[in-house]
């Protein structure tokens, strides 16, 4: 019985998370910040989600564990990836950004390379 209350509190938990990313995807103005919000609410989604899964069947739940180690360990890498690709190509900003941290880091990264 507590097993099933955990395993769909987990599943729930994960769901709305995988919403609340879905509308960050609509509603947030550029790229980087919709990149932003579905990485971290797919990430603690889905992890959420497969944790749910291993908790409602326990024969499945060192499966379930290396899923969410690999989703905990590719989705943000791969994320921050594609931002940097985007940002080195010229993807825009929003006209309300206010600032822009990777300009720099970018303009540093930039000279080492040029060395």
């Amino acid at each position: 019985m507590l097993r099933e209350i955990l395993g769909y509190f987990f599943l729930y938990f994960g769901a709305a998370f995988l919403f609340l990313g879905s509308y960050g995807l609509v509603r947030f103005p550029d790229l980087y910040t919709r990149m932003q919000a579905s990485t971290k609410s797919t990430t603690l989604g889905a992890f959420s989600s497969v944790i749910g899964v291993g908790i409602l069947h326990p024969d499945w739940f060192i499966k379930c564990i290396s899923v969410a180690i690999f989703i905990l360990l590719t989705a943000p890498i791969g994320s921050s990836a594609l931002m940097r690709a985007a940002y080195k190509t010229g993807v825009p900003l929003d006209e309300r950004t206010v600032v822009d941290e990777a300009k720099d880091f970018f303009a540093e990264d930039e000279k080492e390379e040029a060395k």
